[in-house]
């Protein structure tokens, strides 16, 4: 079963072409990297494949179900999404326990559903794995940058998905934040029970090791796809940004920077 397949996908507002059509097909186990710039339809895209939005045309396909065929509430358990617009959604004392529990009926707060200890014991299992176990009764607000993107890594394995959509999870975060978040990034998807994945960012050097497909967007079109060796090049790269720049690749991470 396809995990992701967008065919002919164009979004238009105020009559402007902010996607045009889109092909793009993410299979079982593929983790992709999604570069542009700002403005490129980058997050558009993830929250069209998240079926929180309707395109204006072309056809979604989500884990075998077609959006405005299937029922999105129910289906957007399948999917595992980090965003910052969901962390502004948070109640600010919500502990870290009740972000990652509440992913089992996707709800924002534990009062909306009955939880079981299995439902406790499984959300600590999993702030346990992003190294957040001792912040598990802390209120999300007090969190920093990189434990809430933690968490929020932690929530989005909840109800095992099918699908995991990460849109930008390293922005904003120092460089001991954004290390650390990069290295449990490339763990999760040397795991082979790691879905597919797919990790939107603006800069290569956030690329972790063990992404390995890459879609390059320009002005809402999709510039180059393919695999990440062969298709991210400083020409790709350059005209993507519209700029000259120099790529590099050292200890499995890539740098790019001005000519």
């Amino acid at each position: 079963m396809i995990a992701l397949r967008l065919s002919g996908v164009g979004l238009v507002r105020d009559h402007k072409a902010i996607l045009d059509d889109i092909d793009w097909t993410v299979r079982p186990g593929e983790r992709w990297i999604v570069v542009g710039a700002n403005g490129s339809g980058k997050t558009t895209l993830l929250r069209i494949s998240s079926l929180y939005l309707h395109p204006s045309s072309g056809t979604v396909e989500v884990l075998g179900k077609t959006l405005g065929r299937v029922d999105v509430r129910a289906h957007r358990r399948n999917i595992g999404m980090v965003s910052s617009s969901f962390a502004d959604l948070l109640r600010p004392s919500i502990t870290a326990l009740d972000v990652v529990m509440t992913a089992e009926h996707a709800a924002l707060e534990p009062w909306w559903h009955e939880y079981t200890d299995h439902d406790r014991n499984r959300a600590l299992d999993l702030l346990d794995r992003f190294g957040c176990a001792d912040l598990a009764g802390h209120p999300f607000a007090t969190l920093s940058s990189g434990e809430r993107q933690r968490v929020q890594l932690a929530r989005t394995l909840m109800t095992d998905p099918g699908l995991l959509l990460l849109d930008e999870p390293t922005a904003g975060l120092d460089l001991n934040g954004r290390e650390d978040l990069v290295s449990r990034l490339a763990g999760l998807a040397a795991d082979p029970t790691t879905p597919a994945t797919v990790l939107v960012t603006h800069h290569v050097d956030e690329i972790p090791p063990g992404f390995d497909w890459l879609l390059l967007l320009r002005d809402g079109r999709v510039l180059t796809s393919g695999p990440l060796d062969d298709t991210l090049t400083a020409e790709a790269l350059g005209a993507c940004f519209d700029m000259h720049v120099v790529l590099e690749r050292r200890h499995g991470r890539w740098f790019a920077f001005a000519r």
